[in-house]
Parts: structure tokens; sequence; C-alpha cells
């Protein structure tokens, strides 16, 4: 049985509680919250797959929900991106309206975001990918209208300090979905116009450098060094190890678009340099 077939026949509760519990509780209409006191009765270890991609699933949603309401309204380009992600994992009409749920979760006032990130940072136990994914899908959300305001500038910085990742780190992030954006927008080719981009969005005006802000790399790096930057980067977003980490099958999709993006970038930077 998958993470998702658990969660609706109720044994949620012995795998999960706490915040990340009692939210997806909520959105099912049922109460696991109080379900962490029999973990140890059933031998679910913390770090299980199942168990983290069902807290991926529910922490991505409901912070996703946050940080849209965060600004003061709900845009119509944030909800389409919610849902373009929701499109993109080919969710099921039952996991779509859990998802829906959970995003409505995370705009109420009573949101408890610290205990949400607390409880989603232990599941993933160290594995940075998969907690760099998460952070990369809600900028992306934060993105959807075309900036990153100021009030979700400082919760975003927030969510990354408080899973670990330092102010350095978070601004590297942010450079690299900001040049992916406009990098996909200018046509990249296969998965390009991912993460809820606008239809019709104007190419960047300069694709090569969004090409090598996407790798991480400078023009001045050698070949040598962005070959070495494309392949760590490919390897840390391949699908399956990240699917092997803790990420929803579901997410595939999205993992496979930013490998497809990558790729793009890297192809762009080659031809520049006439190299193979």
């Amino acid at each position: 049985m998958g993470w998702w077939g658990t969660a609706l026949g109720g044994a949620f509760g012995f795998l999960l509680g706490g915040p990340l519990g009692a939210l997806l509780g909520a959105a099912l209409g049922r109460r696991f919250d109080k379900g962490i006191d029999r973990i140890g009765l059933l031998g679910a270890d913390p770090g299980d797959q199942e168990r983290v991609q069902t807290a991926f699933f529910t922490a991505t949603f409901a912070v996703m929900g946050h940080l849209a309401k965060v600004d003061g309204q709900i845009t119509k380009d944030e909800i389409r991106l919610a849902e373009s992600v929701m499109a993109r994992m080919q969710l099921g009409a039952d996991m779509r309206r859990t998802a829906i749920r959970l995003f409505d979760e995370g705009k109420a006032p009573d949101f408890d975001l610290d205990a949400v990130l607390d409880q989603f940072r232990r599941e993933c136990r160290g594995r940075r990918h998969l907690l760099q994914m998460f952070i990369e899908i809600q900028l992306h959300a934060c993105y959807a209208d075309g900036a990153i305001h100021a009030e979700e500038d400082r919760v975003l910085r927030h969510i990354c300090d408080r899973l670990g990742f330092s102010a350095r780190e978070f601004a590297h992030l942010e450079a690299l979905v900001r040049a992916a954006r406009t990098f996909t927008g200018a046509g990249a080719g296969a998965g390009a116009g991912s993460w809820g981009a606008r239809p019709g969005a104007p190419p960047s005006r300069d694709r090569l450098a969004d090409a090598y802000q996407v790798l991480g790399v400078g023009r001045a790096a050698t070949d040598a060094e962005i070959k070495t930057a494309y392949r760590r980067l490919m390897n840390q977003h391949h699908p399956d190890k990240l699917v092997a980490k803790g990420l929803p099958e579901e997410m595939i999709a999205l993992a496979t678009e930013k490998t497809q993006e990558i790729k793009a970038a890297y192809e762009t930077v080659k031809a520049a340099r006439g190299t193979r």
C-alpha cells in the first residue's frame, strides 16, 4: 500500500502525528494527531519513505497556502500556480481535493508555521536535496504573480532558516529559481514554461546568462567546471533518487521538469561555447 493508500486506509495516524498529522487529518476530515503515541507499536521508524512522502505532500501545500496569504491577498496567479503543481502531479480526484484543503489550512490565521517546519525537518532527517526541492517549490509559488513581495521574502527567509539553510544559501536558491523562470519562459524545450509560468511570457533578454545562472556557474568557468556543475545538479535532482529519499511519487513530474531545465541550460551553454 502506498503512502496515500495508507492515509485513506486510516493507518496514517500511526505513521505520522503532530502538526502535520493534524493538518492532514483536518483535510481528510479525520483526527490523526494522537496517532504518534502509538508509532512504536507498529515499528514505524522516523524517516520511513512512506512517512516522509506523507510529510512532504502535507507540508508542501499547507505552506504554499500560508505564503499565498502573507502578503495580504491571494492572487489568481498564486491560485493558478497551486493548480498547476497539482495538474503536473496528475493527482487523482481525492488527492487533489486534499491538496486544496491543505492549501486552505495553510491560509488559516492559527496556522503554526514553525511547528509544521520543525516536524517536516525532523521527518526528512537531513535529506538536504529533499528540503531544497521543497524550498524551490515555495519560491516558484511566490513568483507566481511575477515578484516576491517583502512579506513573502521575510517568510521565505524564515522558512529557510528553520530548515537549516543559511541566508547565503537562500540567496543562491532564489537566484536559481528567478533565472530558471526567465530561462524557461524563453522556450527551453521540453518542460519549458513549467511551474506556472505565464503563457506567452516574454523571452529572457539574456538567455545565455540565465543558463549560466541555472547551472550555478559564471561565464568565466572552464568547460570542466561547467560539466561538473551540470552533473552535480542532475544528480541532486534525479527523480528516482528524490523519490527514494521521500519525494512523493506523484511529484516525480516536477523533478523531471527540473532535470529537463538543467539539461536545456547545459545545452545552451555548450552551444554558445561550441563544445560537445
